[in-house]
């Protein structure tokens, strides 16, 4: 039983691990950004901050519409690799399988082509509307000038996620890592520049800022285009072609792409609201909302590298025919994301006051009184956060995105808000009683997801194997 888990978890963190490691170095491109927005002023801080939220909702949807790209690729990868194994006239159906892949690439570069031009024309309708949401005018001026500098990075950005899911579906994601920890680098200088106006350059201050993301999201881009055609293996598949696109196959990835997109949407808009909720109490609980908030999204990309390692390598079992392995997926996955909890909650409730210090003045005495108390609910918490994004990830590997939308909206909306709001105030908990309201939510979240998946392979077991 041990000698298996821990192959099985060796095999798993080849796909994870440098998926983990690639969304932790995009939470740092993230935060450079933060941080020199910082450096020009607090309105400059908070209009800066305002585009990226604005960004990163219609990037974050853009990216659910092609997550299941991967999915679709591992199975069809599979049954290529099965076919020539074999001899005769299955060696021609793994030809037809290899074309399969093609014309999923080409269609997944279409819907990323049509997100990013729709998400670009959005950003720039909506900064003049901001002032009507009663946002300061001067801070409104400078996040539409922001957004205009942006609006033309979104669609590098999601051509990259689509190729991204393409390499990960082949198992070869290797080069994503390299590219955004050199991505981080070269914002960093062209920020530097840009901002400054150094070697001769106009000084563009928060525009600047804009402009070198768009610039890094297209290097980042043709970077991860031109690894990918430089690779024996992805090269034959890998086409730009998108007027070739075949609309049943985008039609296809549009169905199981925009529940997910509603998950990543629902998830984000449950989070700030509880955000709103937290600064009802004043800004010191702000504040250790904010830090707590941040730790965890820093260690939710732990999750989010399992979750998109099981979900592929579900897909490629599934379209096997090997159903006993798809479940041991499940139990390998929340094994690691249970280890690596376990140490962070240990560090949590060992060394707060350590865990805390970057986020948090240490003038402010109340606020880390505060996120204290949160990082005890938080030492739970994140396993069923991790729980449950892995169990998204375990159902889209299955093509079952509705079902994961579905039930992340109970989760969330029906359980998790509600108990937050009646914690909070009717029962006066404050902000520990929004944490322990969301700790609900995701726990009745990670439950019904998991349970949802055993079901839908219990079912599918006497289906017969995918052509």
């Amino acid at each position: 039983m041990l000698t298996t888990l821990l192959r099985d978890s060796r095999a798993l963190a080849t796909l994870a691990v440098p998926l983990i490691l690639t969304q932790l170095a995009q939470v740092a491109l993230t935060t450079t950004d933060t941080v020199m927005m910082g450096l020009l002023g607090t309105r400059e801080l908070a209009a800066g901050g305002l585009a990226i939220v604005i960004f990163n909702q219609l990037r974050t949807m853009g990216v659910g519409l092609v997550t299941s790209v991967g999915n679709q690729i591992a199975a069809a990868a599979a049954r290529a690799e099965q076919a020539a194994a074999t001899a005769g006239k299955d060696a021609e159906d793994g030809g037809a399988a290899n074309e399969e892949v093609r014309a999923i690439v080409r269609a997944s570069l279409a819907v990323a082509t049509l997100a990013g031009i729709a998400g670009a024309i959005l950003m720039i309708l909506i900064g003049p509307a901001l002032t009507w949401l009663g946002q300061d005018s001067a801070v409104v001026e400078r996040t539409r000038t922001m957004l205009m500098a942006l609006a033309p990075g979104l669609l590098p950005c999601l051509w990259f996620q689509a190729i991204r899911q393409f390499t990960v579906g082949m198992r070869r994601p290797q080069a994503l890592l390299q590219i955004t920890i050199a991505s981080i680098a070269v914002n960093a200088g062209l920020n530097w520049v840009l901002i400054h106006g150094t070697w001769g350059l106009p000084r563009l201050g928060l525009t600047g800022i804009g402009i070198a993301t768009s610039t890094v999201y297209l290097l980042s881009f043709l970077a991860l285009y031109i690894s990918a055609k430089r690779d024996s293996e992805l090269a034959p598949l890998l086409t730009l072609n998108v007027a070739k696109a075949d609309r049943g196959t985008v039609r296809r990835l549009i169905g199981l792409g925009v529940p997910i997109a509603a998950t990543y949407g629902s998830e984000a808009g449950f989070f700030s609201i509880t955000a709103l909720m937290a600064g009802s109490f004043g800004p010191a609980a702000l504040a250790a909302h904010t830090a707590v908030n941040q730790l965890v999204y820093i260690v939710f990309q732990v999750a989010v590298g399992l979750s998109h390692a099981a979900s592929i390598n579900v897909s490629r079992e599934f379209a096997l025919g090997r159903h006993d392995d798809a479940r041991r997926i499940k139990n390998t996955a929340l094994a690691c994301a249970g280890a690596v909890m376990t140490v962070v909650g240990i560090a949590y409730l060992a060394v707060p006051g350590l865990v805390l210090r970057p986020f948090l003045d240490s003038g402010s005495d109340q606020a880390l009184t505060i996120a204290t108390q949160l990082l005890m609910v938080t030492a739970l918490l994140q396993f069923f956060d991790c729980a449950q994004n892995i169990g998204v990830g375990l159902l889209r590997g299955l093509d079952d995105t509705k079902s994961g939308f579905r039930i992340t909206l109970i989760g969330y909306w029906a359980v998790g808000l509600p108990a937050s709001w009646l914690l909070a105030y009717p029962l006066g908990v404050d902000t520990l009683g929004i944490w322990l309201g969301l700790l609900t939510g995701l726990a009745t979240t990670a439950v019904l997801l998991l349970r949802r998946y055993n079901q839908a392979l219990g079912s599918r077991r006497s289906e017969p194997v995918p052509a």
